[in-house]
């Protein structure tokens, strides 16, 4: 698959001039269609609902874009509440799956009305102090193990922190249906940023089975079964992208070979996807304003690992493209860096590119999820702008880039400089 900008070096050029690189922007065309693909593919369902994962990209233009598309929004914070909660989100368009829950959250929540997602077997009485049992709940669940579609290992639940075991999750539900739950969702997130069509059918098998038994077996009446997040982008050119609608045609066929039998054929299916949401509708934009020849080339730029943590963090792949020399031939080996002081801050190791001059602009691909939003401010590094490249080519400005007085801003001077008087005592 073949990774284009949806930015020309003439943009940029035009975009660097009002908003200083580095910057990230979205593509708000890219995102509506994509949101509008999803909904279209599962509208076979009634009751089915996306609720972005706002931890991807926490920005209220961007969660106001994907409202007007249809979408909820699944919080894991008090202040991912209060985002939601400022754009009118509310009800059963929250979704709150959090974990090592404060009492107060929970109970923000409660106020909202937003469909909680319980983590663990031991929260229930823990919710019931907190806020009240709700008569509409859903449940985290991990099977343990390892989770395989055929031969292939996608991930290791039994090594998450998250979810009820099976013995909790129908001791749970009895516990919960005995408390005055009458409505009940279960959920699963069993691997992550998986390329294949296979995996929301295979989760999607898991927990309607289950739902089958816990609805034989404990009497509850299963309303949702939300296949959460896990429908990942392609990071590498060589990759071949997601088919939601054959992802969907496959959980379709599961749905009506398992739950319709059961007479469950009105049960709601949900999701919670960040990455295949935001992930490729997103840039981050760079200029070189180094090299380094020492025992490798470097090109040292003016983003970091504070701008996209996933390089340094994981050893993540992000393709790069250098702005107005996509067509020259890739026989520059480089790693690709930013100025903090550790070694692992660099954006690509040994990646083959055209010649990188010194004032190039450097296009970071597929940055719109888990880009920003992992931010952070090691060696006094500030947070860049976030743009948003509109449907008719504008450009608007919907987060602004930190300024040093931000970054000073929680710190107590006054305390400070009564120390600095007294010597420090």
């Amino acid at each position: 698959m073949k990774k284009t900008p949806f930015v020309t070096l003439a943009q940029v050029r035009e975009i660097a001039k009002e908003y200083p690189t580095p910057f990230h922007i979205y593509d708000e065309k890219g995102i509506r269609e994509n949101a509008g693909r999803l909904l279209d593919a599962f509208s076979w369902n009634p009751g089915f609902k996306e609720y972005f994962a706002v931890k991807a990209t926490p920005n209220p233009f961007i969660l106001r874009l994907l409202k007007d598309c249809g979408c909820g929004c699944d919080c894991s914070s008090m202040t991912e509440l209060m985002l939601a909660d400022a754009l009118d989100f509310s009800g059963n368009d929250i979704m709150f799956s959090s974990n090592v829950t404060p009492a107060g959250e929970y109970a923000y929540a409660a106020k909202l009305g937003a469909v909680i997602n319980l983590d663990d077997i031991t929260h229930i009485d823990f919710l019931e102090e907190a806020a009240g049992i709700p008569e509409t709940i859903s449940c985290r669940y991990n099977p343990g193990g390892i989770f395989k579609i055929s031969n292939d290992i996608m991930d290791n639940p039994g090594d998450a922190k998250y979810g009820f075991t099976t013995e909790q999750l129908f001791e749970g539900f009895r516990i919960l249906k005995q408390k005055g739950v009458k409505n009940f969702g279960i959920h699963a997130f069993l691997a992550s940023n998986t390329v294949t069509n296979e995996y929301y059918p295979e989760l999607a098998r898991v927990l309607f089975r289950l739902a089958v038994q816990l609805k034989e077996e404990t009497g509850a009446r299963i309303v949702s079964v939300n296949l959460s997040g896990g429908i990942g982008i392609p990071y590498r050119p060589d990759q071949e992208p997601n088919d939601i609608y054959e992802i969907s045609r496959k959980v379709k066929a599961v749905y009506e070979e398992v739950l319709k039998p059961a007479g469950m054929g009105d049960v709601a299916l949900y999701t919670e996807l960040g990455r295949y949401m935001l992930g490729p509708y997103g840039h981050l934009v760079t200029q070189a304003i180094h090299q380094k020849h020492t025992y490798k080339e470097y090109i040292g730029c003016d983003a970091c690992a504070v701008n996209l943590m996933r390089p340094a963090m994981y050893g993540a792949y992000h393709h790069i493209t250098v702005l107005g020399k996509e067509n020259e031939p890739c026989v520059h080996k480089y790693d690709v860096t930013g100025a903090l002081c550790e070694n692992n801050d660099k954006f690509a190791v040994d990646r083959m590119l055209p010649k990188i001059d010194t004032g190039d602009y450097l296009v970071i691909h597929d940055t719109g999820a888990h880009g920003f939003s992992m931010g952070y401010n090691y060696n006094g590094k500030l947070r860049s702008a976030e743009l948003l490249l509109q449907e008719d080519g504008q450009v608007r400005l919907i987060r602004r880039a930190e300024t040093p007085k931000d970054y000073f801003a929680t710190f107590d001077f006054c305390d400070i400089l009564d120390k600095l008087k007294r010597g420090g005592q």
